[in-house]
């Protein structure tokens, strides 16, 4: 067995730590909402009698996970589909998957159950530690194979963590233990542009006991896409942009939790998860041909390629686009003038609920620029 005792900040529950933790849950005051909410016909007692029973983390994930995503994308989505996933499998390997990131919650947990429903052994994902704002959060998060990536320290503190983070996602894959998640980038994507940071490239690197090509070969790179066809936050997100635009956004305290549960009940029309193909030994190959920096942009531009490439477009995001340009490029191949009427009422309901100081203008803009900005790659 691998010896994790270097990583102990970061590291996952065990399954003893994970079925201990699992009891705290079972008697947290707001399980029985939570159970109401998810499994109405069921007794308000029995997820926590479920919780109770967990002798392991695999056991949490296929039993109550699995059926706790499965009611929220029967309660809140027209469908979740998938697709590409052999890429994920990679002839038995162990992967680093690189997804863009739309939603806190809902983007890892969409994937681990597609990652199930096809058959595929569950992956540990990297979470950012300011969503760990209690007990509760944690206690679920580390039941869920998490990996915690630690926010809000100094410099020299955070290149420290890189290097830890980088050695354990490299040997996690390499040692055959398991497949990591990781967003292309620090926190979501708020404007519907999706892309890769390259520091997350040179924290992959970091570990690395070989040459560029070598540490980036034995990662099995995946790039992942989730689309949604009503962006989870939407509004939220025009309203954190537009506040950003007169200096700095600071977030109030448990305003993550907010976004955390709204994403999850917010109605979110189909839902769409694409799993591309890999990084190739000849794409790595090149990028290793660059000078410097280039290294890591060359494999950027990959990655991104390959994420927004898989992004599944929806009628709301070419609604979006023609709105914000004020075209009907799409009109009538995308969308019909009916849709584009229920859009814009959607709009105008989302911004009205948003402070009265705001401008509304300049949020209707915002807003419908987070749906079109996904076409601008056409």
């Amino acid at each position: 067995m691998a010896d994790l005792s270097e990583f102990e900040d970061i590291r996952p529950y065990s399954d003893e730590e994970a079925v201990e933790a699992l009891k705290r849950v079972s008697r947290h005051p707001f399980l029985p909402m939570i159970s109401k909410y998810l499994f109405p016909n069921n007794s308000v007692d029995s997820l926590a009698k479920l919780l109770r029973s967990m002798r392991s983390i695999d056991e949490f994930q296929s039993v109550v996970m699995f059926n706790v995503v499965h009611a929220v994308i029967a309660k809140t989505s027209e469908g979740y589909t998938y697709s590409g996933m052999s890429n994920l499998a990679n002839h038995g390997k162990k992967v680093l998957a690189v997804s863009n990131h739309r939603d806190i919650v809902l983007d890892p947990a969409l994937i681990l159950y597609a990652v199930h429903e096809s058959g595929l052994p569950f992956a540990e994902l990297c979470v950012g530690s300011n969503l760990l704002q209690s007990k509760l959060i944690e206690d679920l998060m580390k039941s869920n194979r998490m990996i915690k990536v630690i926010r809000g320290i100094s410099a020299r503190q955070m290149y420290l963590n890189s290097q830890t983070l980088s050695k354990y996602i490299r040997q996690s894959i390499t040692t055959g233990t398991s497949s990591i998640w990781i967003a292309q980038k620090e926190g979501r994507t708020k404007n519907g542009m999706d892309k890769t940071e390259q520091g997350l490239l040179k924290m992959f690197d970091m570990s690395g006991e070989g040459s560029f090509e070598e540490n980036f070969n034995e990662l099995n790179i995946v790039p992942l896409s989730i689309s949604y066809e009503y962006e989870p936050c939407d509004s939220r997100k025009a309203r954190e942009l537009l506040l950003s635009q007169s200096g700095p956004y600071v977030k109030k305290p448990k305003e993550d939790l907010h976004s955390i549960l709204t994403g999850i009940r917010q109605h979110k029309g189909h839902i769409h998860l694409e799993a591309g193909k890999p990084l190739t030994k000849e794409e790595i190959s090149k990028a290793a041909a660059q000078s410097g920096n280039d290294r890591y942009q060359y494999l950027r531009g990959i990655l991104d390629q390959r994420i927004r490439g898989g992004y599944k477009l929806w009628k709301t995001n070419y609604m979006g686009y023609d709105l914000m340009h004020g075209t009907h490029e799409f009109l009538g191949v995308k969308y019909l003038p009916e849709d584009l009427e229920r859009f814009k009422a959607y709009t105008e309901h989302k911004i009205q609920k948003l402070e009265r100081r705001l401008d509304r203008d300049a949020l209707r803009d915002i807003f419908w620029h987070i749906y079109g900005n996904p076409v601008e790659k056409l």
